[in-house]
C-alpha cells in the first residue's frame, strides 16, 4: 500500500510539472504520468507466493469448544 501511495504521489507531481515545464522535460513528465499507474499496480500486486503445505479446513480453531443447541 505504501509503495502504491508513493508512486501515485510521484504521478501527481509529474502532472503538475508537465504543466509548469516546456520542451523535452514536459514530455518526460507526461510519459511518467501515463505509465506510473501501470507500474504502481504491478508493484502493489507483486507478492511472494504462498508456501506449499497443509491447508486447514474452515471451522473452530483446534482446542476450542463449540456450543451445541
Amino acid at each position: 500500500m505504501q509503495r502504491y501511495l508513493i508512486t501515485m504521489s510521484i504521478r501527481t507531481a509529474s502532472f503538475v510539472l508537465a504543466v509548469l515545464t516546456e520542451g523535452w522535460l514536459r514530455w518526460t513528465f507526461v510519459v511518467l504520468a501515463v505509465f506510473l499507474p501501470y507500474i504502481a499496480v504491478v508493484a502493489a500486486n507483486a507478492v511472494r507466493p504462498r508456501p506449499l503445505g497443509r491447508v486447514d479446513k474452515p471451522g473452530p480453531a483446534p482446542g476450542t469448544h463449540q456450543i451445541r443447541p
